[in-house]
């Protein structure tokens, strides 16, 4: 009964259940309820079962979620593999289900390695803990033990309503008693923090059951002189005259500061009754908790504790008490005993299952090896050398024990011969034995003879002795291990690695039972190994796949060449069976479809017969061999694979399968799409527009929902039909997504503008067309009361419009909303299930689990460490674009595909593809460039670029307008000149920027080398860019692969920045990056090392308030040899603990949030293996760049220009593309890049100063009469090159900037700086959160207007209107200004100003970045304004 319950619970409260499988022919208990639960309940969680022996711990850490259950039979072998991980299952959100028999022993080794530990005895009390284990992992995100008893024979468990489960699990914790007083060691105070979570949630626990539920119940008089406590099945409850007994629920945290409330002064004697047997130590658990906890009085002499053993009874009686109680003993160490010990099992009376279907090979070695057939783990030596008999490492060593003692009996054998005193007959049978040692027959007759013989001598010796004494290497053995498919999981802990690297002469028998039709249906985690192919690449191994019930003749010459063999050998057996009770027929059919297939290939490999010239390799699928050969004949260019190569013939074999199942399966699925096509169900056109993919997606996953109903599915664009086409139409369902001001997405336009002109000629067009509209939008997007009809503003008309037309919309418009709590989904969830019931498929059953979307991660892993098709891709030429999937890989290699979208509704007028074109961004660490690279970036811009280059807010050149077949030429003349792109982009670490500090030599000089290493440092290690870009190759025959020590396959969850800052100059805005080094320099001047800053970033998602920007945290001080270390910590960390299933919450500031600051942290403190030392002071007073002529402490000069956003081109009176190629071709010294995109000439020598000086003039380059408000200006890309843009960015400021600078000029404010930013979307490239004033694109001509940012970058701004147009930012900011010109303080700066002044409320940390946004007071957004003209 507790069974079902607990099944119940943990299926119903879980997101994923995981179920350990007993030893066959055993079923699970808790399967028939799971399997109950999947057709019957509303819940799905996703299940996986682990098969005896299997590693149950790595399938839980690979499965968790916000609650995964764990259900178990309690076994010294199933908690093995949870032991091994139990320190990561800890801290996860995981209930661990135990059942029992009796013994308590092995689950309470789980005991202190987990928070919680709750035992139940009753059914009602294991469905009440196992509600209350579920609520305790999910809110505390820790592990929860919860063991209870398997024989339980009391009532049912009253359960709760499945409806009421998920809200209770979700609900906000109650308000919890805070019970700590006082100073706590650190033990003590997680302790107290424990019990305060248990308590909290056992009180929201017992809300909604309305029953008790107590860490121990106790029972009996008040005054008593003897406490017994109970950890056990049986709950005592007795009146005794004196005797109180205290049954224990909760193992952990054990509640030791109640205990002095049951065990009052009166009480004498402790009694510790625990049904624990063959503990490994003398003191068993709950026996110490009390002790600790009692220590006071026991030291006294006043309170004796006594441990006992609790037996197994039905129901213990006063008089079994009283016996107890009557047991006396010297000294309380020595355990006493209530009931009855069950006795451990020995090893007679437990023998494995063995299989019946086994026997079709067992019969076999027997038949053909008789006498001489060893099977190393046979069941039946389990009598004699108990359970680890058959253990494929007992039986190893087993192997080579015997082999080694038949060497050491040949060697005897060999001196007696040369023993002079020895008879005539026996040497002559010695000699006979030697020549015929390995055949089977004589080696056996000619032993029995020897030892008859020295048997009947009257004298032996000392060589005679030892050949007695091993007599048991006479015969030539046949020697086999017999094993099952599960070995193949871990080829080092199931010992076949050992097996394969040993040498050893023997066999091992590999049993594969999982049926073809069941081939799909495994844990995809849990991959079998293929252990042929593993064995045949050590080279010295006999490999051969074998299947009885496809061809015996196969099987008795693999397993005769196996024993032949003198080395290992592995013969891998088909199997195939679900149960005992699986039928021959069944099993037959199931092999001919596996081994027809290819998906189970017959073959034989020998390394032997290489050494004699022959083919080692041999196949025998007659199926797989007729494919091969019409393949052959088909292509003769691929006869070359027919030539006497062992890795050839290999790889052909283990790539054959794939193709003929793939081909298999095709033909399959298309028969069955054949056959649901004739259904009686109507044909559907799903149309959809999609700008940013997320109503693309939506459309695709309703077209497979649709299919697999049965329906006949067309899916395109809404622009690629025409109103003609769609009026032939008969079912049509719209998804469409909202664009900028409610506007139509771009691969929907042209089909409103034909939709408009058809309304406005009035004339109906669809007199047929039936249909449904789901419109996809942000409710928050355009906040003011004004623009509310943008909302969902293109599906609502598409709605009206098609009805107005002629259309008949045959169920409501649905709506998604993205500020809804599931997104749009919320609405999604209601619409969908109308269109099935209109369709008429509403009643259809579908099984087929839907595909899982194609994430990032998945494309990274699949990518071969970043190659995926990149070097294919490049050279397609009928297409400007590479593959979607490798669009996310360029990224690493630092290259983003764009096009140009000024003219993108043109070409698509025209009926061509985009203008696709490429952006290359090099990797510069610290910005600083010699002359010939500068040279070569201009020629590069020239040849294969749009003929500009930008400098970026990360210290390097970007190039736009890159096509296709000039990418791998231009990243070549990169490298050649000893810079590349590789991480500049991607989820790696990027370019590490650090101040520019002109007069500062040595310094400099100094942060700039740490840049550098900290980049070099976490660099990829993947050759992917080399041999794609450089043509480069790998060696070894592409033996050698790629491996990434630092990022893994998966590489990072999101892209991972660092700045180095030098104070006072912010000029990096340090806290705006995942990672901040602050320099701290000495009295001397010399470099002492940095304060350490982590979490900052910049990115937000329009209207999503999951995501906001963040300043980094300081951590504390390390050394200039640590950084780079630190670094690659904080990195690591992130690596594992980053969130990889929502990309706009993978950053590292979202991590910290996540985890805490402190636990983040002390993370990266163990991975470093030392603490941190305390943060320095430090000061910051600005973050713009020193402009003008610079003289450093090496006596060089330097000139910081200003690069309006840092776009290097030649313009009338500003040629500074022709100008800086000139510098460069007579500069010494470097250029340094700037994160504000300027430019410093560096290092320029005295004698070369008015050169220099010179050609600054001449080209304009001179110029720096410009207002604070220009010069402390930045801007991203923006249009027409950035596909993430919604509005202008880059072309724009400078207009605007034009129009405001005169209203600071008419106050008197032309030279005083105020931080200036704008961006095109709210990603915040131009790091626009911690500017005084910043723009951020919403929809074109329209941005969302933020104030409040820190001069510095100190301080994040806040958003002041969610939405304005140019008219309106001229309103806002004349009157703004003009208040600052007059009020503001001695030296205060705009952004603290707007915040004295109410303008806006400060932002004191990112989670809070949407609190009182919208200005305050008089100031907040709604208040009427008047608009400039």
């Amino acid at each position: 009964m507790s069974i079902a319950a607990v099944a119940r619970i943990a299926y119903l409260t879980a997101d994923a259940v995981v179920d350990s499988l007993p030893l066959p022919p055993k079923q699970s208990p808790f399967a028939e309820t799971y399997t109950y639960l999947q057709k019957e309940s509303s819940h799905h969680p996703r299940t996986f079962s682990t098969p005896f022996g299997g590693d149950a711990g790595a399938t839980i850490i690979r499965n968790a979620t916000s609650l995964t259950s764990f259900s178990a039979v309690a076994s010294a072998q199933s908690l093995t593999r949870i032991l091994l991980h139990i320190g990561e299952i800890s801290n996860l959100p995981v209930v661990l289900h135990l059942a029992v028999q009796h013994n308590l022993a092995d689950v309470l080794l789980l005991r202190s390695s987990v928070p919680f530990f709750l035992l139940s005895r009753t059914a009602q009390e294991a469905h009440d803990h196992a509600l209350l284990a579920a609520r305790l992992a999910r809110v505390e995100k820790k592990a929860v033990v919860h063991a209870f008893y398997l024989d339980d024979s009391g009532p049912s468990a009253r359960e709760l309503q499945e409806e009421r489960i998920q809200p209770f699990l979700l609900q906000e914790p109650g308000s919890s008693v805070d019970s700590r007083n006082g100073h706590l060691t650190e033990q003590a105070l997680q302790n107290s923090l424990l019990h305060q979570s248990y308590a909290t949630a056992t009180l929201d626990t017992e809300t909604l059951l309305q029953r008790p539920l107590q860490p121990f119940q106790s029972h009996g008089p008040s005054d008593p002189h003897t406490s017994i406590f109970v950890l056990g099945h049986n709950k005592i409850v007795l009146d005794l005259d004196g005797i109180s007994f205290v049954n224990v629920n909760l193992a952990n945290p054990f509640p030791s500061d109640q205990i002095s409330m049951v065990v009052p002064p009166s009480v004498k004697r402790v009694i510790v009754l625990e049904q624990v047997y063959g503990w490994h130590s003398k003191w068993t658990p709950l026996y110490l908790d009390i002790l600790t906890a009692l220590q006071e009085r026991t030291s006294t002499g006043d309170l004796t504790i006594h441990s006992a053993v609790l037996g197994v009874s039905d129901r213990f009686e006063a008089a079994d008490i009283l016996k107890l109680l009557g047991q006396r003993s010297e000294s309380p160490t020595v355990r006493l005993q209530l009931g009855v010990v069950p006795e451990e099992s020995s090893p007679s009376t437990w023998l494995p299952h063995i299989p019946k279907h086994e026997a079709a090979y067992t019969k076999i070695l027997a038949h053909l090896f008789q006498d001489q057939l060893d099977i190393a783990n046979s069941p039946e030596l389990v009598e004699s050398q108990g359970q680890i008999a058959t253990t494929p490492e007992f039986a190893l060593g087993r192997v080579r024990g015997q082999i080694d003692s038949r060497t050491e009996l040949i060697k005897t054998i060999q001196e007696l011969l040369l023993d002079g005193n020895i008879s005539d007959d026996l040497h002559a049978l010695s000699s006979k034995w030697i020549l015929a040692k390995d055949d089977p027959v004589k080696s056996r007759a000619l032993g029995k003879a020897i030892v008859d013989r020295l048997a009947a001598s009257s004298t032996c010796s000392h060589t005679e002795k030892q050949i007695v004494s091993l007599q048991d290497g006479f015969p030539s053995r046949s020697r086999w291990i017999v094993g099952s498919d599960t070995w193949s999981y871990d080829l080092g802990a199931s010992g076949l690695h050992h097996a394969i690297a040993s040498g050893l002469d023997v066999n091992i028998l590999i049993l594969d039972t999982l049926p073809y039709s069941s081939r799909n249906s495994a844990d995809p985690h849990r991959r079998k190994h293929d252990v042929g192919l593993y064995a045949m690449n050590h080279g010295d191994v006999f490999v051969a796949s074998v299947a009885v019930f496809s061809s015996y003749s196969q099987v008795l010459q693999a397993i005769v060449e196996a024993d032949k063999f003198k080395g290992p050998s592995i013969v891998l057996a088909y199997l195939p069976y679900q149960s005992e009770n699986t039928s021959a027929l069944d099993i037959l059919k199931e092999t001919k479809l596996a081994v027809d297939s290819g998906y189970w290939p017959l073959y034989r490999w020998d390394p032997s017969k290489e050494k004699e010239g022959k083919e080692p390799f041999s196949l025998d699928s007659d199926a797989v061999k007729n494919d091969l050969k019409q393949f052959l004949d088909r292509q003769n260019h691929l006869s070359q694979l027919s030539r006497s190569k062992p890795q050839m013939a290999a790889e052909l074999v283990s790539s054959l399968g794939e193709t003929v199942k793939e081909a298999r399966k095709k033909k399959a699925q298309d028969a069955y799409s054949s056959l649901l096509n004739t259904l009686d169900a109507p044909p559907l056109l799903i149309l959809y527009a999609s700008d940013g993919g997320a109503a693309e997606k939506k459309a695709k996953r309703l077209s497979n929902r649709a299919k697999a109903r049965g329906l006949s599915v067309t899916l395109a664009t809404l622009d690629s039909y025409s109103l003609e086409t769609l009026s032939q139409e008969e079912y049509v369902v719209f998804v469409t997504s909202t664009a900028g001001q409610g506007e139509p997405p771009q691969n929907g336009r042209n089909f409103f503008k034909s939709l408009n002109a058809a309304v406005a000629k009035g004339e109906p067009v669809f007199s047929k067309l039936r249909f449904s509209v789901f419109a996809m939008g942000d409710s928050h997007y355009w906040p003011r009361p004004e623009d509310a009809h943008y909302y969902n503003k293109p599906g609502r008309d598409l709605d009206a419009r098609l009805e107005k037309l002629g259309g008949e919309r045959v169920s409501p418009l649905g709506l998604g909303d993205d500020q809804d709590a599931d997104g749009s989904e919320t609405g999604y969830k209601v619409w969908e299930p109308a269109v099935w019931k209109v369709l008429k498929v509403d009643s259809v059953e579908v099984t087929e689990a839907e595909p899982e979307p194609i994430t990032n991660e998945h494309i990274k892993a699949a990518s071969g460490f970043l190659r995926g098709t990149i070097s294919e891709g490049l050279q397609d030429f009928s297409t400007g674009a590479l593959a979607t999937s490798d669009t996310q890989l360029t990224k690493f290699h630092g290259i983003y595909q764009q096009d140009d979208r000024d003219i993108r509704e043109e070409r698509e007028a025209q009926g061509v593809e985009p203008a696709y074109s490429f952006m290359i961004r090099v990797r510069m660490p610290g910005g600083v460039c010699k002359p010939f690279q500068w040279l070569q970036m201009d020629q590069i811009a020239d040849e294969h670029g749009s003929g500009t280059f930008k400098i970026t807010t990360r210290q390097t050149f970007q190039f736009h307008g890159v096509i296709k077949k000039h990418l791998k030429p231009a990243i070549q003349d990169i490298n050649r000149v000893l810079l590349d792109t590789l991480a500049a982009c991607g989820d790696v670490n990027r370019n590490v920027i650090c101040s520019a500090i002109p007069s500062l030599s040595k310094l400099h000089q100094q942060v700039y080398d740490f840049s550098k290493a900290a980049s070099e440092h976490l660099i990829p290690s993947t050759t992917a860019y080399h041999e794609i870009w450089l043509d480069k190759k790998l060696v070894a025959g592409e033996a050698l692969k790629d491996f990434e020590p630092l990022y893994g396959e998966f590489y990072l969850p999101r892209k991972f920045k660092i700045a180095v800052a030098v104070p006072p100059t912010n000029d990096v805005d340090v806290f705006a990056n995942d990672l901040g080094f602050i320099a701290i320099v000495g009295e001397d001047g010399e470099l002492q090392g940095f304060n350490v800053t982590i979490g900052g970033g910049m990115g937000v998602t329009h209207g999503n308030k999951k995501t906001y920007p963040r300043l980094g945290s300081l951590i504390g001080f390390c050394t200039p040899e640590q950084g780079k270390f630190v670094a690659e910590k904080v990195m690591l960390v992130q690596r594992d603990n980053g969130n990889r299933t929502d990309r706009k919450n993978a950053r590292l500031k979202y991590t910290i949030d996540r985890m805490g600051l402190d636990n983040y942290k002390a993370e990266v403190e163990k991975l470093l293996g030392y603490s941190l030392a305390p943060a320095r002071p430090y000061t910051f007073n600005r973050n713009v760049d020193d402009f003008g002529w610079h003289t450093g402490q090496d006596g060089k000069h330097h000139f910081m220009m200003f690069v309006e956003n840092g776009r290097v081109q030649d313009e009338p009176g500003k040629e500074f593309k022709s100008g800086l190629r000139e510098i460069a071709k007579v500069h010494k010294g470097s250029f340094r890049l700037t994160a504000n995109q300027h430019l410093m000439v560096s290092d320029v020598l005295d004698g070369d100063l008015d050169l220099i000086k010179g050609l600054l003039k001449k080209y304009g380059l001179d110029e720096l009469g410009f207002s604070g408000l220009r010069l402390s200006s930045s801007a991203c890309v923006a249009f027409p090159t950035c596909g993430l843009a919604m509005a202008e960015s880059e072309r724009y400021l400078p207009l605007l900037i034009d129009k405001i600078e005169k209203i600071c000029e008419e106050n008197g404010l032309r030279n005083d700086a105020i931080v200036m930013r704008m961006t095109g979307c709210p990603n915040g490239c131009a790091r626009p959160y911690v500017a005084e004033i910043a723009f951020v694109g919403k929809a074109p001509g329209n941005y969302a207007m933020l104030l409040g940012g820190g001069y510095y970058g100190q301080r994040l701004n806040k958003i002041y209107r969610e939405s304005v147009t140019e008219p309106e930012i001229l309103a806002i900011l004349s009157p703004m200004i003009k208040r600052y010109a007059l009020e503001r303080e001695n030296g205060e700066r705009f952004g603290d100003w707007t915040i004295r002044a109410g303008y806006i409320a400060p932002t004191t940390e990112g989670r809070l970045w949407y609190e009182n946004s919208g200005g305050q007071g008089v100031h907040r957004e709604g208040v009427p304004i008047s608009v400039a003209t």
